[in-house]
């Protein structure tokens, strides 16, 4: 795979040089800078198993490797530089792998360590959506996930990969993440800050990543990142977990963001030690027991992880000033609840007692119980999924409920050719040589749901949503 040549200031490589641990060879630095970077994915377990999952692939001749500190992740290499898109085969249209960087999954197995589940996570700058997704799948769609996005334009993109993986406990907002301090104090179990950064570590990734490099400008980027850990840490509950993690390599914008942290409240900050958090992981170690990756470690992007224990409380910051507004949603009363499931079991989908009904005019929805105790402290872009709309006849149950609650043996299951999948994607109507008995079914390949289908005569009406209907060239054929 040709690349061009990755662009490294002379102020940065000096930098670097100074910042480098003795073990390391620069020269080995500059050379990992100008090589491609490798691909890699993450099965998602809430869909699939990895070894069901490898057992699927098996016969494209897929080459995967694995992540040391990812059981879900692997590298992947295909023999065919033409081959068709990862993102264009059926396994990742039906959610079960997510395209994700190797040191990208550093910082949610991180932030699970040690081995506890917490039922509060908040990641503070979640977009596309790979750690929220990873972090999502660890916890088994149980608890519930706040997953903020500061860019409107990434919102949209992130709910879509949420919807896509089968995700039920998310819920999202729309905030500068300086807020949540202030907003929703001592809250959280766990935290996870992938902070914006000067990414100094994608190189690999974009050629041009440093065209615009300057000490200035980190400096500046330090600043706000040091206001983002205040703030997550006072949103952090005592005993819980703070990630902090970036993708770069200055120490201004990794180790010392740390440091400041520990000078403000240092009753309250420990360092936790990551070096047994997967084999090799000493390589990567500083003398606080964070993981600085310089990318010729384990041949990946550079990265910078970092885990905090909050030991204490802390005073809390001044109250928001802006006003929450009406909250337009209603819990369901337990008779109409009640009916609702009684439905939707006869569509097969279900859910437990960590998911609750609400209604908002026709719509309904099913909200993560850990995230009410949010409500009205802030305001949400969306809570939980939306199960279905009302009508005089019954209910419209909609597309990211089914993909997230049909299941694998579902009743009302109807498996699709791979020609027929393809259309479905495509966004046209399926007509299937042997049409279903049933008058609503739910449209199926690989054993995963794709969606909800009427018969109309001899033809399944599809309802893919639009925004989310592909083009081009798809999974038909050889993948």
């Amino acid at each position: 795979m040709a690349q061009n040549a990755v662009y490294l200031p002379d102020e940065f490589l000096a930098q670097m040089r100074q910042a480098m641990p003795e073990h390391l060879s620069f020269d080995e630095f500059i050379a990992a800078c100008q090589r491609p970077l490798r691909r890699s994915i993450r099965v998602n377990t809430l869909k699939i198993s990895v070894d069901d999952f490898l057992q699927l692939v098996a016969p494209y001749g897929w080459q995967l490797t694995p992540v040391p500190w990812c059981a879900e992740g692997f590298w992947i290499e295909r023999d065919d530089e033409d081959a068709l898109p990862l993102g264009s085969t059926a396994e990742h249209l039906s959610g079960l792998f997510y395209i994700q960087e190797a040191s990208s999954m550093l910082p949610v197995a991180a932030l699970f360590a040690d081995g506890e589940m917490p039922q509060r996570v908040m990641d503070v700058a979640a977009a596309p959506g790979s750690k929220t997704t990873q972090i999502a799948a660890r916890m088994g769609n149980t608890g519930a996930i706040l997953a903020n996005e500061f860019s409107a334009s990434r919102v949209k993109v992130l709910h879509a990969n949420i919807s896509r993986n089968g995700i039920s406990n998310v819920s999202l907002t729309h905030f500068d993440g300086r807020v949540f301090g202030p907003a929703l104090p001592e809250m959280f179990d766990a935290i996870l800050l992938d902070a914006p950064c000067s990414g100094e570590g994608v190189v690999r990734k974009d050629a041009d990543a440093l065209k615009n490099w300057s000490v200035t400008s980190n400096l500046e980027i330090a600043a706000t990142q040091r206001e983002l850990i205040d703030s997550a840490f006072h949103a952090l509950k005592p005993g819980g977990t703070l990630v902090y993690s970036t993708c770069t390599l200055n120490r201004d914008e990794n180790e010392a963001i740390c440091h400041w942290l520990q000078r403000q409240y240092p009753d309250a900050v420990e360092f936790l030690p990551l070096g047994e958090l997967f084999p090799q992981a000493n390589q990567a170690l500083t003398a606080e027991g964070f993981l600085h990756v310089f990318p010729q470690i384990y041949d990946c992007e550079g990265f910078f992880v970092a885990r905090l224990r909050k030991t204490a409380a802390i005073a809390p910051m001044p109250a928001p000033t802006y006003k929450v507004g009406n909250f337009p949603f209603t819990p369901l009363k337990p008779k109409d609840a009640a009916q609702v499931v009684t439905a939707a079991a006869q569509v097969g989908l279900h859910w437990g007692d960590e998911l609750h009904l609400w209604q908002r005019d026709k719509e309904l929805w099913l909200f993560p119980a850990q995230i009410e105790p949010l409500i009205g402290k802030v305001r949400f872009s969306r809570i939980g999924i939306r199960l279905a709309e009302t009508y005089n006849k019954g209910y419209r149950w909609q597309h990211e409920a089914v993909i997230a609650l049909a299941g694998l043996n579902n009743p009302l299951a109807f498996a699709l050719t791979l020609a027929e999948a393809e259309e479905w994607y495509r966004g046209r109507d399926i007509y299937p040589q042997n049409p279903p008995t049933r008058d609503e079914v739910i449209v199926t390949f690989q054993g995963q749901p794709l969606g909800l289908a009427k018969k109309i005569g001899s033809r399944l009406k599809n309802s893919y949503p639009r925004e989310l209907v592909r083009d081009g060239r798809l999974f038909a054929g050889n993948a």
